[in-house]
């Protein structure tokens, strides 16, 4: 079994290596002639035309592939799986002001085993709302339900599309927008999902926010202000005694563009509060600048950016300064195989995006890992530690990844991506691990109703 696993990993990322070569020169020559090819079958489309306007469908169906080669950086362990991911939506909008949706999931994982979340949650109820009011739309809205909570550029709090069993929250929203300012108040829970059973959430385990958006302070720029209020129970302090994590997180983003043809974009933020008798010191910044050059067919971004996130020194001194990622969509932030966090690292990321024919992108992106500190381990983005040097004698460069992704939109409901990451170990993950390169391709089709 291994050896078959193994022998379709290396077959798989093979393949997705010569797909990512020829990707954008198949889409050149036959990307136009799908253009002038009729729209894909939309089953909403066809659905809603024979209901009433006040009552809607939707949903989505996305199937994907995807290898490990050497997991853990561990010689001969390889695995390879495919994704299905089955959303059914329905709005019912009786008037301008009330809008009720409901959502259910089916996520399966196939030859992967145990098969539990974040790879499947078989069917499931995944939303239900009401809203009163229209959110980002009308001066007054307020949610109440089952929903997902998507905010700025997702580092902190997110859907987690990537993932399979994707992640939501119970949650109460209310949200003001008036004179160019939009203002949020929000109270939630994050959902856990369980294969087999109703989806729920842990009582006490809550994350309360107010944030302020505004377009009016700098040109041509967002500005975000936040604090979020995170508590949950049953947690261990760095003595080992089981406590109560109370912690709050202020912060600011600005997003923008100046001179036309270049963006920036910035995040930073600070953790303080306590784990029973632990005291909480984190803090973490995201600081990126791109170009995009306008006169190119393609258009192609160039970009770099820094992103850095504390770790903890002493792991028994009773402060606790390892980033707390929240409940990000991590996925491709630190790097497209997901084995970096945004947790004690330093994270330089630099690459280009481009559209090579109209309904095609691709980019090729490149990052350099080193712990922020050396006592302190590397995090994978699903908050598991992957190595950690408690002398801090195995250094602190973990390596480098390179990524390829292309993504190509075959028509409005039909979308076809593709990717491949391999990271090359550094000092750190040599000593810490067996040190080998890890690889992780991806083949995916979505098609939206």
């Amino acid at each position: 079994m291994a050896i078959g696993a193994a022998t379709l990993v290396a077959f798989s990322t093979m393949k997705t290596f010569k797909a990512a070569a020829l990707f954008c020169c198949l889409a050149a020559i036959v990307a136009p002639g799908l253009q002038a090819q009729t729209q894909w079958f939309s089953a909403a489309d066809a659905i809603n035309s024979k209901l009433p306007k006040w009552f809607q469908f939707s949903g989505e169906f996305r199937s994907r592939f995807e290898a490990v080669s050497a997991g853990g950086f561990k010689p001969n362990n390889s695995d390879a799986y495919w994704l299905t991911r089955l959303r059914l939506g329905f709005t019912i909008r009786p008037t301008s002001w009330l809008k009720l949706y409901a959502e259910g999931q089916d996520a399966r994982a196939i030859f992967k085993q145990p098969g539990q979340p974040p790879f499947e949650n078989v069917w499931d109820f995944r939303q239900g709302y009401a809203e009163l009011g229209q959110m980002d739309k009308g001066m007054f809205a307020l949610r109440v339900g089952r929903q997902e909570l998507s905010y700025g550029d997702q580092r902190l709090i997110g859907p987690t599309p990537w993932t399979n069993a994707g992640r939501t929250f119970d949650a109460v929203r209310g949200q003001f927008n008036r004179g160019g300012y939009k203002v949020e108040l929000f109270a939630s829970s994050v959902v856990n999902a369980v294969n087999d059973t109703w989806d729920h959430h842990q009582d006490g385990n809550n994350l309360h926010g107010a944030r302020v958006e505004t377009k009016n302070w700098i040109p041509n720029a967002n500005v975000e202000t936040y604090v979020y209020w995170r508590t949950q129970p049953g947690l261990k302090t760095e003595a080992g005694a089981a406590a109560k994590l109370n912690e709050k997180i202020p912060g600011l983003r600005i997003a923008g563009k100046f001179q036309k043809d270049f963006d920036y974009d910035t995040e930073m933020l600070k953790e303080t509060g306590t784990l029973g008798t632990d005291s909480i010191h984190a803090w973490a910044g995201h600081w990126a600048v791109g170009h995009t050059s306008p006169k190119l067919a393609s258009k192609p971004r160039v970009f770099a950016e820094f992103n850095f996130a504390s770790g903890d020194a002493n792991p028994k001194d009773g402060i606790r300064g390892t980033f707390d990622q929240l409940y990000p969509s991590a996925h491709d932030k630190t790097g497209l195989a997901d084995q970096v966090a945004w947790k004690n690292i330093r994270d330089f990321r630099t690459g280009v995006e481009t559209k090579p024919v109209k309904n095609v992108t691709a980019n090729v992106v490149f990052h350099n890992w080193n712990l922020a500190n050396k006592f302190d381990g590397l995090y994978t983005t699903a908050n598991a530690i992957t190595a950690r040097s408690a002398t801090g004698t195995a250094g602190t460069h973990v390596g480098e990844e390179l990524d390829i992704q292309g993504s190509w939109t075959i028509s409005k409901p039909l979308q076809a991506n593709f990717g491949i990451g391999h990271i090359f170990p550094g000092e750190f993950l040599r000593k810490t691990t067996p040190g080998n390169g890890y690889t992780f391709p991806y083949l995916m089709l979505l098609y939206k109703f």
